[in-house]
């Protein structure tokens, strides 16, 4: 399995190029931790995760992606650019908690990355033009 970077994603300066890096095309309804869903549930309530996912929030800016004009204004989501697996989080791995593994996104902007779907991507910043009267 390739093995992905947050250093590597920034290479990419576009919104729908980054989609492109990270999508990982599952399926939905694709079993991921199954039975063990409660060790997820402890880590994302643990302080070592509440520091971490403030961090990148932070170096993100609150951005999807970390693309400057894709503010996030509602629920976000820290997204394991390459997916953890039940003894990742049993044996609390580096890459867990490593940023260089973490990036910021919106609900819908994660699905469309694990399922490789584009159409559930958030719709883009409305380019305004001279003269233009719409509302947005």
């Amino acid at each position: 399995m390739m093995t992905k970077s947050y250093s590597e994603l920034c290479i990419f300066g576009s919104f729908e190029e980054r989609f492109e890096y990270l999508k990982l095309g599952g399926q939905v309804g694709e079993a991921t931790f199954g039975f063990d869903r409660y060790l997820n549930q402890e880590l994302y309530r643990s302080d070592e995760w509440r520091y971490t996912r403030r961090q990148v929030i932070l170096r993100d800016n609150g951005c999807d992606l970390a693309i400057p004009d894709r503010e996030i204004y509602g629920k976000l989501v820290i997204h394991h650019i390459n997916p953890v697996v039940v003894d990742d989080i049993k044996y609390r791995i580096e890459d867990v908690f490593d940023m260089e593994n973490l990036i910021t996104t919106t609900p819908g902007t994660h699905n469309a990355i694990h399922y490789g779907d584009a159409s559930l991507l958030p719709a883009g910043p409305v380019e305004r033009k001279r003269n233009d009267t719409r509302l947005w």
